[in-house]
Formats: structure tokens, C-alpha cells, sequence
């Protein structure tokens, strides 16, 4: 048995943010997380809410993440 169920795991190595408009296209899941992990504990109010926004849906596995309300 698989310790992560399959569904929260990315089905790629590739996944795109959009943060504070900017998107951006990342080829390491990992590093993607990383990076909005640290920028998660270094922001304050409603930047540290776009970021864990963000964050969130990275730990989810989806493809797509942003910090938008859709």
C-alpha cells in the first residue's frame, strides 16, 4: 500500500502559479512548494494569505495553482 494515496500526488514533475499576476511555468513540483513554503513564512496579512493560497493547493497536487479568487 502506498503511503501518499495516489490522488495527492502530482501527475507531473510540472506544474504552473499564478502569484500577485504573475505566472510562472515550474519544471520541479518540489522546488515550486519549497519556494512558496519560505515566502509563506517570510510574508505578513494578506500577501502571507495569497501565499498560503497558493501553498495549499501546491501540497494538493494540482496542476495549476494561483492565488486568485475564481
Amino acid at each position: 500500500m502506498l503511503k501518499t494515496p495516489e490522488l495527492a500526488m502530482p501527475k507531473s514533475n510540472k506544474v504552473t502559479t499564478v502569484y500577485n499576476g504573475s505566472r510562472e511555468v515550474w519544471t520541479d513540483y518540489e522546488e515550486a512548494k519549497a519556494y512558496f513554503l519560505e515566502l509563506m513564512m517570510s510574508t505578513e496579512g494578506e500577501e502571507r494569505d495569497c501565499t498560503e493560497c497558493v501553498y495549499i493547493q501546491l501540497t494538493h497536487g494540482l496542476d495549476e495553482c494561483s492565488d486568485e479568487d475564481e
